[in-house]
C-alpha cells in the first residue's frame, strides 16, 4: 500500500512587517495554516516528519539552473530594505539538513533539470511568513532546505520544478511555496492614502482561485493556470511573475490532486490568497 502523500501548500506571505502585525488578519490566517501543519499533518506522517522543502519568491537561481541550500546553519538573510533596524535583529531558529538537499538535488539531476547545492541563509519570503505560522508557542521542529525558482518566468519550468520533487512527499517530507497572489509593490503607496483596492485584485484573485481549485487536475488546472498569466490584468497584478510563480511549483508537485483557497484578503494591491493541494491526513 502507498504511503499517504503530505499537503503542498501556497501562502502568500506579505512583508517583513506581517510578523509584528499580530491583528492584522492574515497574521491569523498564517497561524493556522502553521497549527494545521503541527497539530495534523506532521502528527499523522507514518514514522515521524523527516523535513520541509520550501521554495520562496526571494530566490532565483539561473534561466535553466536551481540552486539547493545544502548548509545546515545558515541563519537569515534580511532581502528587504528601508525597515526600522530591529527587522535586521529578528531571528527565526531553523536547521538545515544536507541528506534532504542531496536528496532534492537528486532528484532534480534524474528530471534533467540543472541544479547546484550552494550555502545561503533563509530569506525572508520563507522566514517571515514563518514567524507567524511557527511562533515560540507552535514552533517547527522538522529540518528546513530552501530551493530556488529559475531565474525564468516560465510557468511550465516551475510547474516541473514541482513535479520532480513531487516523491518526496510519500517519503515524509512536507512542501511549502511561498509568494503572492497579487503582487503590485508600485501601485502600493498610492493605495496608502486612499485605502481602496485596485481594480485587478479582485478579478485577478477570483481567477487564480477558479484555475487552481476549479479546474480539476493534471493537464487541465495546468492549462488554465499557464491562462492566467496572459490575463488582460495579469501585468498589473504581478509586474513580474516572481511571486506567481511559486504556486505553479505546488500545482506540480501535486499534480494528480484538488486544491482549496484556505482564506485570501484583497488589499491595496495586494491579495493573500492562501492555497493547500491535496488532503491533511489523519
Amino acid at each position: 500500500m502507498a504511503a499517504p502523500l503530505t499537503p503542498v501548500y501556497f501562502i502568500s506571505h506579505g512583508g517583513p512587517n506581517v510578523m509584528y502585525e499580530t491583528t492584522h488578519p492574515a497574521y491569523s490566517a498564517l497561524g493556522n495554516i502553521g497549527l494545521e501543519i503541527t497539530q495534523r499533518v506532521l502528527p499523522s506522517i507514518a514514522g515521524g516528519a523527516k523535513g520541509m522543502v520550501v521554495f520562496s519568491a526571494h530566490w532565483q537561481g539561473g534561466a535553466s539552473k536551481v540552486l539547493v541550500n545544502v548548509g545546515e546553519d545558515e541563519g537569515l538573510v534580511y532581502d528587504f530594505y528601508g525597515f526600522p533596524d530591529h527587522y535586521y535583529k529578528e531571528k527565526f531558529l531553523y536547521k538545515g539538513s544536507r541528506e534532504l538537499a542531496e536528496k532534492v538535488l537528486g532528484l532534480l539531476w534524474e528530471k534533467g533539470i540543472e541544479a547546484e547545492g550552494v550555502k545561503r541563509g533563509l530569506d525572508h519570503g520563507a522566514w517571515a511568513g514563518f514567524k507567524c505560522m511557527f511562533p515560540p508557542e507552535n514552533p517547527l521542529t522538522i529540518p528546513i532546505v530552501q530551493v530556488s525558482l529559475f531565474d525564468s518566468e516560465s510557468p511550465t519550468a516551475h510547474y516541473s520544478l514541482g513535479q520532480a520533487v513531487s516523491s518526496l512527499r510519500s517519503q515524509g517530507y512536507l512542501i511549502i511555496c511561498s509568494g503572492m497572489a497579487v503582487h503590485n509593490l508600485r501601485d502600493m503607496r498610492f493605495m496608502f492614502e486612499t485605502n481602496k483596492i485596485m481594480e485587478y485584485v479582485e478579478t485577478f484573485d477570483e481567477a487564480l482561485r477558479k484555475a487552481v481549485v476549479d479546474s480539476g487536475i493534471g493537464e487541465e488546472r495546468k492549462k488554465k493556470m499557464e491562462e492566467l498569466l496572459r490575463r488582460g490584468d495579469a501585468r498589473k497584478a504581478h509586474p513580474t511573475f516572481d511571486h506567481l510563480l511559486p504556486v505553479f511549483v505546488a500545482a506540480g508537485a501535486a499534480e494528480g490532486e484538488g486544491a482549496q483557497r484556505m482564506w485570501t484578503l484583497a488589499e491595496w494591491s495586494m491579495s493573500w490568497a492562501q492555497f493547500r493541494f491535496g488532503d491533511v491526513g489523519m
